[in-house]
Formats: C-alpha cells, structure tokens, sequence
C-alpha cells in the first residue's frame, strides 16, 4: 500500500531502469560490433568502449545496486560525521524484476503510489561522451539501445510507463530519422543529451539554427524532449585543474563538488535560450529531469544582464522565451516552494529518481516538504502537469 493517500494522479517524471547486460549490443550491427564489450577485472565487471574500460557505472551490468534512497540522508543533511562513500551506500542489494521489467515495475508503482512513469536508462549517460569523435558510431550504437528498449519495455507500457529512448544529434538527418523510429512505436517523450553537440568539425551548440529541424519535428509530433542529467564532457572542464583520466560521478571531489556543480545545464540551457531555438520554434517543449533547480536564479540573471546590454542579439527577452518552454523537475532536496516562485507551479514538475540511491525511497514522501504551496499547485507539480504535456487527459478522463 501506498504511504499515501492523495486525490490526484502521480506522474513521477523521473525513474529509470537498470539495463540488462546486452542492452548496448544485441542490437549492434556488424560494422560496430566489436564497440562495446564487457570483461573481469578482480571478479568484477567491467564496459568496455572502444577498448577503453570505464568507470563511469562502476557496476555496469547492475547485478548488484545500491538500495533505493540509500543516499537520502546525505543529500537532505550532508556528511556531518565524515562517512566515506561505502558509508552513505549502505548494504547493496541484489537487483530485482522491477529494476528490470515493465511488468514488475508496474506492481512496484502501484505499492508505491506511482500512477504514471517517465523511465529513463542508466546506462546510456555514458555513450554520447566516449564517442563523441565518432558521430556515425554514436548513432549505431543509441540506435542499438533504444532497440532494446522497446524490445524490453516498450515505449508505452500499459499507458502507464513510458520508457524514453535516445536521440544523439551529431548528424540531424540521423537524428531525425531516429525521432521517426521512436515516435511509429509510440514513444511519448525522447531523451536529448544537454551538452554541446560533437560533429566531424568539433562541437557546436544545439541551440543554432542547423538543429531547428530537429526541435521543429518534435513541435509537429506534439511530444515534449527530456533532458536527463548525463555526462555531458565537462571532464575537459574539470581536467584543467584537476587532471583525471575520466569523469568518475560516484567518486567526488572537493573540487568538482564546489566549481562544477550544475555548470552542465546551466550552460545547456544558456545556449539553447541565447542562440535563439526557443525562440525561433516558441512552441517547443523541453523538459529538465535530474538537472535540480538551484542554478535558476543565476542563469536568470545572467540572462537579464546580458539582454540589458545586448538587446539587439536577442528575438525577445530571454527570460520570458525560457518560461515559456522550459519545464523543470527540482532535485527533491531543493525548495519547491522557491521554484514555484520562481517559474510558476505550471512549469515545475516531480521526479523521485528510483530506484537509484540518490533518489527517494519513497516518491510520495516529497508530500511533506511542500510547505507555502497551494494543494491545487500540488496537484499540477505532482502529476497535472506532466499529463498535459504527454497529452494524457482524455485516458484519465476515461479511467
């Protein structure tokens, strides 16, 4: 039963699933097909991309995880006594069906009062980053992902989980292609890396006019596109001060903790407002899932200064063109009531991030940290808004 009882329905916006061994190459064709590999190191194993073994997943074949919410107390008090990473985890657990099966999950969701699921892959935050010097070689491989995900889960299961598949942008005629593929298997949503886009001339921005196409088709196909926090290569940031060989997320530093923070969607976010695609498609619909909240009010002035003293280099104010298309799932630790404030409740939606360890062990319990926010608000962040923009009212209607 659920902890809770509410009046409304719940979209959590913000779960994933933990891929099964195969997920990145029962797919692969021939001519990739050697690109990832798993092999043992010490018992234990470990991906290999392009004969490169990372760490990013420490345990990439999530046989065993760490409990959902294991990592709660320290996100909501921090680390007063000094526990080392292993601490906060806490015992691990085996992984269950419902990290792995829709049908499973299903029951999960409904022990724990989950109406409604956006659910995100795990493992895929780390292909974009270590191929990024091979654009034709990312698309096969996130093409290879999301065929097994919809062999896996589907993209709409049952009308109540909707697994999110990926499209890389390197080559936009690709990208469009893949959009196509999701969207004649019903995908409600696609998974959008935020980071700059590599290509065969270096990176570039997502927000320059090469990709309105892209933006453009998913306006057409009236879904809105995810951004999931993700590794979006600011390891190159991090390696000029502190030099490593990869981006570890499990393995913080000091540094990293304090100077990076949310640099990543904060400059996503920059550029997608500043080099003009909200504004040249303003019905575009993008959703920030697992990205928090708190760096807000600093790109918001940012923004503001630089429209004062450039306002020729602006279509409109870009504070306006950003609440206009921007929907934002807070970390459940930051204050929602701030963020209301802030974007207004139609914009701000919920996520838990289970089943990982960073998120809630119980998704309903975020309930009790809505204090100054009215119950119809409530009701709009909790679920309201996240039906509306998959287009989901006339099936609550009809349920």
């Amino acid at each position: 039963m659920p902890s809770r009882q509410v009046g409304f329905p719940v979209f959590d916006a913000d779960n994933h699933m933990y891929e099964t061994r195969d997920a990145l190459t029962k797919f692969l064709p021939d001519r990739a097909r050697n690109t990832i590999r798993y092999v043992d190191m010490d018992g234990r194993t470990k991906i290999v991309v392009r004969n490169m073994i990372s760490e990013f997943i420490p345990n990439p074949t999530f046989s065993v995880v760490a409990k959902p919410g294991a990592q709660e107390d320290y996100f909501r008090h921090g680390n007063p006594e000094g526990k080392s990473a292993r601490e906060i985890m806490g015992e691990p657990m085996k992984s269950i069906p419902a990290f792995r099966e829709p049908a499973a999950r299903l029951a999960k969701m409904d022990e724990l009062g989950i109406d409604y699921a956006l659910m995100f892959p795990t493992l895929a935050s780390l292909v974009e980053e270590r191929l990024k010097d091979d654009p034709r070689l990312t698309h096969d491989v996130i093409h290879a992902l999301n065929q097994w995900m919809y062999e896996q889960w589907t993209f709409d299961y049952e009308g109540r989980i909707f697994a999110v598949p990926v499209v890389t942008l390197p080559i936009v005629d690709r990208a469009l292609e893949e959009l196509e593929w999701c969207l004649e298997r019903g995908a409600r949503t696609v998974l959008v890396r935020p980071a700059p886009v590599p290509g065969f001339e270096g990176s570039r921005s997502f927000g320059l006019e090469e990709f309105d196409p892209f933006w453009k088709a998913c306006v057409r196909a009236g879904i809105p596109v995810s951004m999931h926090a993700s590794d979006s290569g600011y390891s190159d940031v991090l390696n000029v001060w502190e030099p490593a060989a990869e981006y570890k997320p499990f393995i913080p530093t000091a540094f990293r903790t304090a100077a990076l923070g949310s640099r990543a969607i904060e400059d996503a976010m920059a550029a997608l407002t500043c080099h003009g695609a909200l504004s040249r498609v303003p019905d575009l619909k993008v959703v920030l899932i697992e990205n928090g909240a708190d760096w807000l009010p600093t790109l918001f002035r940012n923004l503001e200064h630089a429209y004062a003293k450039l306002p020729h280099l602006f279509p409109e104010d870009p504070i306006e063109a950003f609440k206009r298309c921007v929907y934002v799932n807070p970390f459940w630790e930051d204050n929602y009531a701030e963020v209301v404030e802030l974007l207004g409740a139609d914009h701000v939606i919920f996520g838990s991030d289970w089943p990982h360890p960073e998120g809630l062990q119980d998704p309903l319990s975020l309930l009790d940290y809505f204090g100054g926010i009215s119950d119809e608000d409530v009701r709009k962040i909790m679920g309201g808004n996240m039906v509306r923009l998959l287009g989901l009212e006339s099936k609550i209607a009809a349920d």
